[in-house]
């Protein structure tokens, strides 16, 4: 098994775990305290709880550079002491790079209370002014703090913002821009967010927002990229065409724009996709340029009891990850047969994919509680997990999907192809063919000839939230509803 997960990276697009802040808890607060009982940490941790502190190359079990952490659940006062926070705050930004979420799906659900159409209104100023320092502080690159269009459409979301229509979307996040633009301090780059839940309204927001990253416009103030939300993220005929209008718009260029992030985006398939589409514009255009995507699905798959146990990559097969129920068992609380093992022995699935955190661990170290114990709150509980048998099993599904999206890059170099990227109705079409053929002309007309060419390809190609055809042109994101946090 890969521990150096840093060094299979290869020129893949970047996945990036979307750091839960239970999970983050754990590894901070570890540092200060004995959060977790000493004796209830694993014996094959060499390093303690920080055996799982991917970003930590010196004391974790597996390394990997990159990650996402949210705004929407840090601790946005940077004066303040979060132990908490540490796996954030404290970390070598030599050996580890962190893109933060702006918190805008905190706006989008009413968490973060104000109305932001006022640039003015003390509530939403606090948060903005809070979100913008924490970025400088800690990120390497962040994502401006965008109003998502489908705010509109949320009863919670029109009440606690005062956003009622599309448009009061667009002027509010202007509002974020222009004070995100003046107040930066430059120690954090921004990515320029693209929201639009239809193929219209994303190319509206575009141009009313793709100044904010012209350097002949904002010299020395510009943004430094692009993040892809609402129907931008999940549709790859939206994806082409704003990649040609960008290049060619001179929005996409070398030392200036390099990054281009995917908000929740967790197919296999998707994977090798924006690698396809990163290597296409590497080639032709921009040689740094650099997708990376995130998802919270290693942290959401364990708050509903799954562990990631294998992996698929068939020939002309759709590609998943195999997510099951963990063993949950109070009899097992004295069971040292090691966990993949009694993870067969138990019914769960036929073969466990063992994670460098896992090999080694065994069936006691996640189910800790026998019959009549009880729990932290002095109740006995249902399950035998205490809540560090959650973290364990995060820090092993973290793990498990990195290895996957590489290992599925791997395959299709290999010549395995998922059935979505290939189009074989008559002569055999293949995604990455098309792609090439996109960016290997320097003519827009003829770019957008060959994008228009594909639309049947395009309209089968599964979008990151399951539409296929003409629901790909008209889809509602659904973010909203893959972004709870793990409590």
């Amino acid at each position: 098994m890969n521990t150096n997960l840093t060094q299979e990276q290869k020129d893949y697009a970047i996945f990036l775990p979307a750091i839960s802040g239970f999970f983050a808890t754990f590894i901070g607060k570890q540092r200060r305290e004995e959060y977790v009982d000493k004796t209830r940490v694993p014996s094959n941790f060499p390093n303690d709880v920080e055996s799982m502190n991917w970003l930590n190359p010196s004391k974790s079990i597996f390394e990997y550079n990159w990650s996402l952490y949210s705004a929407g659940h840090a601790e946005l006062d940077v004066n303040k002491d979060a132990p908490k926070e540490l796996m954030i705050r404290d970390r070598d930004r030599n050996t580890s790079w962190l893109l933060g979420d702006s918190g805008g799906f905190q706006i989008g659900k009413g968490v973060w209370e104000g109305d932001w159409k006022d640039p003015n209104c003390p509530k939403a100023k606090k948060k903005r002014e809070q979100v913008l320092t924490w970025m400088d502080a800690y990120m390497n690159y962040g994502m401006i703090l965008d109003i998502p269009a489908w705010v509109s459409r949320s009863p919670a979301g029109i009440k606690a913002t005062g956003i009622s229509s599309y448009q009061e979307a667009v002027d509010a996040t202007r509002i974020n821009n222009d004070y995100f633009m003046k107040n930066r301090n430059g120690n954090c780059k921004f990515l320029n967010v693209l929201q639009g839940e239809n193929h219209a309204d994303a190319e509206d927001w575009y141009q009313q927002m793709k100044d904010y990253c012209d350097p002949k416009k904002y010299p020395g103030t510009h943004f430094n990229g692009w993040s892809m939300g609402g129907q931008n993220m999940c549709d790859v005929h939206l994806v082409l065409k704003r990649l040609v209008a960008l290049r060619f718009d001179g929005l996409l260029e070398k030392g200036v724009h390099d990054f281009m992030h995917f908000l929740g985006t967790s197919k296999l398939e998707w994977a090798t996709l924006l690698t396809d589409i990163q290597r296409a514009v590497r080639k032709y255009h921009n040689e740094n340029f650099t997708i990376t995507f995130d998802c919270a699905s290693p942290f959401l798959a364990t708050a509903n009891g799954q562990i990631y146990c294998e992996l698929e990559t068939s020939d002309r097969t759709k590609w998943v990850y195999r997510m099951v129920p963990s063993i949950d068992d109070k009899a097992l609380a004295n069971d040292t047969t090691a966990f993949s093992q009694a993870f067969v022995r138990e019914g769960k699935h036929r073969s466990f994919l063992d994670s460098p955190i896992t090999k080694g661990l065994t069936a006691k170290d996640i189910c800790i509680y026998n019959p009549g114990d009880l729990n932290k709150i002095g109740k006995e509980g249902k399950t035998s997990w205490d809540s560090f048998s959650y973290a364990i099993q995060m820090g092993h599904n973290v793990w498990s999907h990195i290895n996957a999206v590489q290992e599925a890059n791997r395959q299709y170099d290999k010549g395995i192809i998922p059935a979505m990227l290939v189009e074989e109705s008559f002569d055999r079409v293949l995604f990455r063919d098309v792609v090439e053929a996109i960016f290997a002309t320097d003519k827009r007309d003829e770019a957008e000839a060959v994008i228009e060419e594909f639309s049947k390809f395009w309209m089968s190609i599964i979008g990151t939230r399951g539409a296929t055809g003409k629901k790909t042109v008209n889809a509602s994101t659904q973010f909203a509803n893959l972004f709870e946090e793990v409590k």
